[in-house]
């Protein structure tokens, strides 16, 4: 991606998890590969959470990695660490977080995830997480995309890991799955343009700014989740990487709302993006028709937009 694309946004003092770009205007549609949508039926209970914990690296960058998955037992409660793994082939969802944000603060998109059949692991990024120097060079110089191309490989791997409990649980024919707010958002866009992932099959940048140009390697089905008054990535830089992208792509607005209010689970719009976040992962990685048809009416309220082109 050309360094003339990109411009660093003044941080505000308030802002703890965010940073902008800005892009030029002109790009033509990127032309996707065409791949096979899974077939694996989707869970129709929820399931409890288990969770494990990760130390992979990639060189010298230390990529402590939490994963949360379907377990076995009684849903609802707190994830239980080593949980016994469910019954079943479940696909992967990466959760990138936001500057000096941590994993955690992300549990009302990660549980969800989970609870609905989804394996999500989560790297505490080495130089932009909570206690660190908040080096936001880190997703310009892509580093941070390329550390979840990492922790992808590495989760995937323990498909045919013997031993491990995830060996044969891993739906790995369908595709993984990415998504992130703010920094986590922009690496999550990333993936998909300057420094593409083609096994993503599906994507969900959370306030976002634009990356840089899809080049047609990666074939994702896109949700935008963004409010529209967002003082720190700004929503027209969003809306210009949304007309970059070929369908199916969809776009979520919270209306009047800033920067994260519509992610915190007490968010008056929550509802939405839960909803929403979870039926385009089932749609993208089970192949749940009846979860894409839902999307219209997941994001339908007062107080939100739904935009989509689903191909």
């Amino acid at each position: 991606m050309p360094p003339t694309r990109r411009t660093l946004l003044t941080l505000g003092a308030g802002s703890a998890l965010a940073l902008g770009i800005s892009a030029t205007t002109g790009n033509a549609l990127a032309t996707r590969p065409t791949r096979p949508l899974p077939t694996a039926d989707a869970p129709t209970e929820p399931f409890a959470v288990g969770l494990r914990e990760f130390h992979f690296s990639r060189g010298d960058r230390a990529l402590v990695t939490r994963v949360w998955y379907p377990a076995q037992g009684s849903p609802g409660g707190d994830p239980v660490r080593d949980a016994p793994v469910a019954d079943g082939s479940f696909p992967v969802v990466e959760w990138s977080h936001g500057l000096y944000g941590t994993p955690e603060v992300y549990l009302a998109e990660i549980l969800p995830l989970a609870e609905a059949g989804f394996v999500v692991p989560a790297p505490v990024f080495p130089t932009t997480s909570e206690g660190t120097e908040g080096n936001i060079q880190d997703v310009y110089n892509g580093n941070q995309s390329m550390d979840v191309s990492e922790v992808i490989t590495r989760t995937l791997a323990l498909n045919d890991t013997s031993g491990d409990p995830f060996a044969g649980r891993l739906a790995v024919a369908a595709g993984v799955g990415v998504a992130g707010h703010s920094l986590g958002g922009m690496t999550t866009h990333g993936l998909l343009t300057a420094w593409p992932d083609s096994r993503i099959r599906a994507a969900a940048p959370f306030a976002c700014v634009d990356m840089g140009d899809p080049t047609g390697e990666v074939a994702a089905n896109t949700l935008f989740v963004h409010g529209d008054q967002d003082p720190v990535c700004q929503y027209s830089l969003a809306r210009q990487a949304y007309s970059e992208l070929a369908a199916p792509k969809a776009f979520l607005t919270h209306v009047g709302q800033g920067h994260d209010e519509y992610v915190w689970g007490n968010g008056v719009t929550y509802p939405q993006t839960r909803a929403t976040f979870v039926d385009w992962m089932r749609w993208s990685l089970y192949a749940d028709t009846a979860a894409r048809d839902r999307l219209a009416d997941d994001a339908a309220s007062d107080g939100t937009t739904w935009e989509a082109d689903l191909g």
